[in-house]
């Protein structure tokens, strides 16, 4: 943290005395700190539009503050342009073990989230179709030629066969980055953070997601499944579950890729997307078993 960011923190009309903002850890689009206000504890996100990734700020502050009034998120309080104020939440941060460990409830903040969110969003709002990100992403090291041609050629093909396999899908209000540290236990309950990647999108992208980020295994995403719909799911809902983890793992292995030369923030891109795109074939070779 600069001294002028510090300083700027330390001078938030929100603060009812003085502060000390500290950094605190996490955070691959934006810069985190933990400030104490008298007996109160509050956490300052810190960051730039970011087009490239679909990250603009006006978009993730409305969110959050709809997020938060769904009761899905922690209270805000506090905007500016680039600039994030919201309760701290004393609890644990999930891991993938742990997202799985609390299924039951972790499907219900999600269909909540789904349900509740776009009952309170307020002025303009983004879209978050999964497609266009992966087409845009791939434009984007097209033109860097960070990778070869051919290897985009293939993803390329894939990224329009899982469109056209998807079929015409209903649309709600997504988190669409549900990484198992955007949970937090406080022992009470589950809360989801970071609206960065909020929008507009298919329920069956963040079930995608949320399965493939967490490695979730047949019985748990037939568990998911049965739970988020009321009902156990048929084939065709198992198939379109498993287009969208292969959609989502591939959207955070091009994600990686782009950030590679073109994020400053400290975090190893490169392993990131070695990964990812691991797990990705991984999903993608379940898929091509379900289509047989």
């Amino acid at each position: 943290m600069t001294q002028t960011l510090h300083d700027r923190l330390k001078a938030l009309p929100c603060w009812t005395g003085p502060v000390d903002p500290r950094p605190l850890g996490g955070g691959i689009t934006n810069s985190n700190f933990v400030v104490d206000d008298g007996p109160r504890r509050y956490v300052v996100r810190v960051g730039q539009d970011i087009p490239l990734h679909n990250v603009m700020r006006f978009n993730e502050q409305a969110a959050s503050h709809a997020a938060a009034l769904a009761g899905i998120s922690p209270s805000v309080r506090y905007a500016e342009a680039d600039l994030l104020v919201i309760d701290f939440i004393e609890g644990q941060t999930l891991d993938a073990a742990g997202v799985r460990a609390r299924l039951p409830a972790v499907v219900d903040l999600v269909r909540r989230m789904h349900h509740g969110i776009q009952e309170h969003l307020s002025g303009p709002a983004l879209s978050f179709w999964i497609f266009h990100v992966l087409r845009n992403y791939l434009r984007v090291l097209r033109r860097k030629d960070s990778s070869p041609p051919v290897e985009l050629d293939r993803l390329e093909r894939i990224t329009h066969e899982l469109e056209q396999a998807l079929g015409p899908v209903e649309t709600v209000f997504a988190h669409n980055d549900l990484l198992p540290a955007n949970f937090l236990d406080d022992g009470q309950r589950i809360w989801l953070i970071d609206w960065d990647y909020g929008g507009f999108n298919t329920p069956l992208f963040d079930l995608g997601n949320l399965a493939s980020n967490n490695a979730f295994d047949a019985a748990e995403r037939e568990a998911m499944l049965a739970l988020y719909y009321g009902h156990p799911p048929d084939d065709a809902l198992r198939y379109r579950l498993q287009v969208m983890a292969v959609a989502s793992m591939l959207r955070e292995g091009l994600w990686s890729m782009v950030s590679e030369t073109e994020s400053t923030i400290a975090f190893d891109y490169r392993d990131y997307t070695r990964m990812n795109m691991s797990v990705f074939e991984q999903e993608l070779e379940i898929l091509n078993i379900m289509r047989g």
